[in-house]
């Protein structure tokens, strides 16, 4: 039965919403009409009654089908009914029904409208049958013959109706009638039949693929598809395939695997998928053998590189799935497998090589289970040592062309034996190892990873007694591996840490003691070696204390005052020991973490009662390493804290309460004192603003210990805790450490202690933030507000009047310069409105500055709107600003919560603050204006347009802080919600020409990206949501999709479109010149960098070359007449030369080798040198005198004399070869 009743469906047909149903609405209406005239009552089985007189009066056995509208309406409803009549009344009229069906199945001008529904009749008729009318054959009616047309239209050349036969097939087939059998009674017809479809398919495109002169070479690719998708279909519903006919069908797939139609291929990989698939229960698990046997005796040959790679892919899935039945017996073939596909490795076909090694990859990732690891038998252990025997055989020469899949398959084996690498491979990693010793060899990098690999599987010790350093005291012969500490640093972990205590700390010693006696000289090459082997060494430490299995007996009382020694005497080293401490702690805390039962190869063979002991073991030195911590804390910078502050958490979180007790009345009592030199920290502090190398003053310090220990303090601590916090709050002298006191709330909040606290000393801590409100300083503020957050989360109903009482330092802060501080603000503004609309009642006699008479009222989302909106009564502009902008966030996000009437009220109130006179008050109204236009419902703002829009066209003209843009953007917003006849109407006649140029912008840019667009559209195509904006509110405000209407960051924005920017101020260029490029070491090549982008300037072609007199100067205008009085400078057969030398000569003056420079104290600095064959280009055949005299003849007729001063050139008139400076004056060469 369908889970929908049957009175539904036909009540959607009795109101029909499509032409083509008004028919079938028709035939239903005189349907019921009979059953009403013989008063039967609507059941199903009366329908079908009814329904079926009318097939055998459209559909005849004889004439065919013989009316096609009332044959698809009759045909409609009877697929409607069938599943809903009774299965005994199927069985009973199945060969009357299919009898008049089959003309309308196998009619040649049957459409899809009519065959659809014919197939679900055929597929409810068929389902009903029992296992006695399965006994029928094909050749008398039964449900065999509805079978074989199901599989004819199964591959018909339309999809809805192949996609239906397909369905129906699906649902038959895993419907099966009751019998002892595991397969349905059709499964065998269904694959014989899709298998020798898909055959004969297979070889007509083999054959036509061999005669490649035909254009029409992929005719039967369609139908070969179509056989594909029944063959799937088959294997899908059936739980596989038919154990007697897997071997042809496994035969075929492969032979259509290595066509060049990559879909085939893809096709008949999920064919074998889909078998793999259904082979993973229990009843259909029993094929799997036979699968697999017959694909193994499927083998190709060799070097077909067409249908190996195809072959051992479908093995490589096969034995997958046989590892999830039968694991233990799959293991066992493993050895078999393995030398079976490693042979490939030597084929000469990268292909085959590549598939080779992913199968062997598979095969080791996949059949090698938990339980060989954890307990192995004795032929377990014989397996190994096959596995070991084949991978070692991989690195014979012969393999050496596949040396690079070998090493990926060695890896992966590392892998899977994990410590029963050890010593079953022990060969694998000293072959690798010679190998990379070999200067000559190439792989340096893959046999690093190996060796890598085999150091985390079989532990160092292991690898290092085959491959030792040689670093101490090298032996003749043996080379030294130093290449080997980075692999050790990078892949040791879960291993035995006294291995580092007795052989890597006096190694670290030996080489450390060569360091020192070299004294205070001069560092040679070697010595500086000697220290960086000492940081390698130490920088294995952190490996070794991920989870080693002899923590109580390597972790001792000397190791640990040795790692304190380190701590404080070796700067350098101490990243690594911090890690390593915190290592130790963090991995046996990730183990007791687990919620599983004990999984000892996940847990890397330690069980969860010995992750406790070792915790156990480490809180027993934790108070004095803590000790140490915070001595060296206290001598770090704090730019290089980050590290032991991790550590000191670390150890804090497993410390007994006792030692925590004692070690926060240690610190605190330092704090104390520390802070009664409050003169001597503020001097401190000026310095520390003066050089960032400077410590910061202890009590600075002391507060990051007081913060880093307050979350694992015990109840009765919190006391002290938040007195310190009172008496720093109060002090305004020093924003460092106020803004650190205020980050205790926060810290507090991260426990379930801490919470408790919070909300038993709730109003403690109020009446703390409003009392310190004045004495909050600016680098405080956004803690701050991040504390009163907290406060807020875990206020009770009781304590409403907080919110009223805060309200105003909030509104305030949506204004912050600090975009984080923005951003807790708003996100504060929506905590408080949620506390708000939880309910409550706001005692208004308890807030500031209200009279003590004052009643007390509802907590509601409204009365917290009316609270932010007295805001806008404010005295400064920032005020009002700010209160805006808190308006426009909380609306945006409670506006499906509030009342109609306040929304109304609230954007009557900003229209009247829209035609404001200020200009910050106005972007915050535009703000506002824009989050309405997006999100408030149509109904409401459609009627305020012709308010809205006339003050909004005022700030169109104003061009400062982008009021323009601003305004455009939210017009395009307009229309694309409203339309743009309802924006057009509203807009003044005198502004109209700015929404119709917004209007044509916008076809424009649609048109372009229906053509395709160019790339300048492909950059202003709108973006994902996701990509740019991290908020929906975000997007309201800033999303657009025109760059014109984009908005810019400001103090109202959340910091989400400022980061965008700066992405694109990050670009940087070069300005060089033409000749040599930038000398970047240059002190003055800053000046030659800029972030935007050069452009080229565009050379106008003159049609004559520039006149000048004898000034030098340009002469415009002048008669053709005086060209004879004209100097003309361009250069004879240059033509070029002669439209662009002027331009040339004036880039020359101011950005050549030869310009002006500012040397020191900006004084001018002059070049006078000439350089060796320097402007060519630019010289011209000039003989001074010449020149003098022509310019003094000149001179005379125009009867106005120079100065008497000596020419240029005058008592050097050698003649020769002038040459033309960058400057356009003439100089001896």
């Amino acid at each position: 039965m369908e889970g929908v009743p049957l009175a539904s469906k036909l009540d959607k047909i009795r109101s029909p919403n499509l032409q083509n149903q008004r028919q079938t609405a028709v035939v239903l209406s005189a349907v019921e009409d009979t059953l009403r005239d013989q008063k039967t009552d609507f059941t199903p089985t009366a329908y079908f009654a009814a329904v079926l007189a009318l097939l055998n009066q459209s559909i005849s056995s004889s004439a065919g089908i013989v009316n096609k509208d009332l044959a698809t309406s009759v045909v409609y409803l009877l697929d409607l009914v069938t599943p809903y009549t009774p299965a005994p009344l199927l069985r009973s009229k199945f060969s009357q029904i299919l009898t008049h069906l089959a003309p309308a199945l196998v009619h040649p001008e049957a459409e899809a409208p009519l065959l659809k529904p014919a197939v679900g009749c055929l597929e409810s008729l068929i389902a009903a049958q029992d296992s006695a009318a399965w006994q029928l054959p094909s050749s008398q009616i039964g449900p065999r013959r509805g079978i074989a047309g199901l599989l004819n239209l199964a591959v018909d050349h339309r999809p809805k109706v192949r996609k239906r036969a397909q369905d129906a097939l699906t649902k038959i087939l895993k419907n099966p009638p009751p019998s002892p059998s595991v397969d349905h009674p059709a499964a065998d017809m269904c694959a014989e039949t899709s298998l020798r479809s898909l055959s004969q398919l297979s070889k007509a495109v083999g054959k036509k693929q061999k005669h490649r002169n035909h254009k029409d070479d992929h005719h039967h690719d369609p139908s070969l598809i179509h056989s594909l998708q029944l063959v799937k279909t088959v294997a899908t519903a059936s739980g596989g395939w038919p154990a007697r006919k897997i071997e042809p069908l496994c035969e075929v797939l492969l032979n259509i695997s290595r066509s060049s139609n990559e879909y085939l291929t893809m096709s008949a990989f999920e064919i074998f998928e889909v078998i793999f698939e259904g082979m993973t229960d229990e009843l259909s698990s029993a094929k799997l053998p036979r699968l697999l046997e017959v694909i193994s005796e499927l083998r190709p040959s060799q070097n077909d590189s067409q249908l190996l790679p195809p072959w051992i892919a479908v093995l490589s899935r096969g034995y997958e799935v046989s590892a999830q039945i039968n694991p233990g017996e799959t293991f066992q073939k493993l050895p078999e497998l393995f030398n079976l596909i490693s042979s490939f490795l030597e084929s000469s076909s990268l292909n085959i090589r590549v598939s080779a090694s992913e199968c062997l990859i598979s095969f080791m990732s996949n059949c090698v289970p938990d339980a060989v690891l954890l307990d192995p038998s004795i032929f377990d252990e014989k397996v190994f040592e096959h596995l070991a025997g084949s991978a070692t055989s991989l690195l014979a020469v012969k393999y050496q062309a596949s040396w690079l899949e070998v090493f990926n398959v060695l890896e992966v084996m590392f892998d899977s034996l994990r410590w029963r690498s050890d010593p079953v491979l022990s060969d694998v990693v000293r072959i690798v190892g010679e190998l990379r010793s070999n200067e000559s060899f190439n792989g340096k990098k893959e046999a690093d990873r190996v060796l890598g690999k085999a150091t985390r599987a079989m532990g160092p010790r292991a690898v290092l007694n085959l491959l030792p350093l040689n670093l101490s005291n090298p032996q003749a012969g043996q080379p030294g591996r130093a290449w080997m500490l980075p692999i050790l640093r990078d892949f040791v972990s879960n291993t035995h840490l006294a291995q580092f205590k007795s052989e890597f700390v006096p190694l670290s010693a030996v080489m450390f003691q060569r360091v020192i006696d070299h004294g205070k000289a001069e560092k040679t090459l070697e010595i500086k070696v000697f220290e960086t082997v000492v940081q390698q060494i130490w920088s294995i430490l952190p490996g070794y204390c991920d989870l080693p299995l002899d923590i109580p007996m390597a972790f001792d009382q000397s190791f640990a005052e040795m790692l304190s020694n380190v701590l404080y005497e070796q700067v350098e080293l101490r990243p690594h020991v911090c890690k390593a401490l915190q290592a130790l702690v963090d991995s046996n805390k990730s183990v007791l973490a687990l919620k599983s039962d004990d999984d000892l190869v996940l847990q890397r063979r330690m069980s969860k009662t010995d992750a406790e002991r070792n915790i156990n073991h480490l809180a027993s030195f934790a108070g004095n390493l803590l000790a140490v911590l915070f001595n060296v804390y206290s001598q770090n910078l704090p730019q290089y804290r980050g590290f032991i502050l991790n550590c000191i958490n670390a150890y804090l979180s497993i410390t007994p309460e006792k030692e925590i007790m004692d070690t926060f009345a240690r610190v605190t009592t330092m704090l104390e004192t520390s802070l009664g030199e409050s003169g001597q920290d503020r001097s401190e502090t000026q310095k520390l603003k003066r050089a960032g190398d400077k410590m910061p003053p202890m009590g600075h310090t002391l507060m990051d210990l007081v913060i880093t220990i307050s979350v694992y303090l015990p109840r009765d601590s919190f006391g002290t805790l938040f007195n310190i916090a009172s008496l720093i709050v109060m002090k305004d002298d020093d924003p460092q450490l106020q803004k650190k006191a205020y980050k205790i709330i926060p810290r507090l909040a991260e426990s379930e202690v801490g919470k408790t606290a919070l909300e038993e000393r709730s109003v403690e801590l109020q009446q703390l933030l409003l009392s310190s409100a004045d004495k909050a300083s600016a680098p405080s503020r956004r803690d701050r507000l991040e504390a009163i957050s907290r406060i807020v989360e875990y206020l009770p109903e009781s304590d409403l009047h907080f919110i009223p009482s805060i309200l105003s330092e909030v509104v305030i802060s949506a204004k912050e310069v600090n975009e984080k501080a923005r951003t807790i603000a708003f996100d504060l503004l929506v905590l408080m409105g949620e506390k708000m609309k939880q309910g409550g009642v706001v005692v208004n006699s308890k807030v500031a500055l209200m009279p003590d008479n004052a009643p007390s009222v509802p907590a509601t989302l409204e009365e917290y709107f009316t609270m932010v909106s007295g805001g806008l009564a404010g005295s400064t502009p920032h005020m009002i600003s700010a209160s805006i902008t808190a308006i426009t966030r909380i609306l945006y996000h409670f506006r499906e919560s509030l009342k109609r009437d306040l929304m109304i009220e609230m954007i009557s109130t900003m229209d009247l603050f829209l035609t404001s006179n200020n200009r910050e008050i106005v972007r915050s109204v535009l703000g506002f204006v824009k989050v309405s236009v997006i999100s408030l419902p149509l109904d409401m703002m459609l009627p305020r347009l012709k308010a809205l829009i006339p003050n909004l066209m005022v700030w169109s003209h104003e061009h400062k802080a982008h009021f323009r843009a601003k305004v455009k953007h939210i017009l395009e917003r307009m229309m694309r919600r409203f339309g743009y006849d309802a924006v057009e109407r509203s807009t003044p006649d005198d502004d109209k020409k700015l929404i119709i140029n917004i209007r044509k912008t916008r076809e424009r840019r649609k048109r372009k990206k229906e053509a395709g667009g160019d790339e300048e559209m492909e950059e202003d195509a709108p973006k994902k949501r996701a990509s740019k904006f991290e908020t929906e509110f975000d997007e309201a405000i800033y999303g657009s999709e025109s760059e014109d209407g984009s908005d810019v960051s400001d103090d109202e924005t959340m910091g989400k479109r400022k980061a965008r920017e700066k992405k694109k101020k990050g670009e940087t260029f070069i300005v060089e010149d033409e000749d040599e490029p930038l000398d970047l070491l240059d002190r003055k090549a800053l000046a030659n960098i800029s972030t935007t982008k050069p452009r080229k300037a565009k050379l106008t072609h003159c049609s004559t070359p520039a006149k000048t007199n004898e000034d030098g100067k340009l002469v415009l205008g002048g008669d053709s007449g005086d060209d004879a009085a004209m100097v003309d400078l361009s250069v004879e057969g240059d033509k070029s030369g002669d439209k662009l030398g002027g331009i040339n000569a004036y880039m020359d003056a101011i950005k050549g080798k030869d310009v002006v420079q500012r040397g020191q104290r900006g004084r001018l600095k002059f070049s006078n040198k000439t350089q060796k064959g320097a402007d060519e280009d630019d010289e011209m055949e000039v003989d001074e005198e010449q020149v003098v005299q022509k310019l003094k003849k000149k001179q005379e007729a125009k009867g106005n004399g120079w100065p008497k001063r000596k020419g240029l050139g005058m008592g050097k008139t050698r003649g020769g070869r002038v040459q033309k400076s960058p400057r356009g004056k003439f100089g001896r060469r």
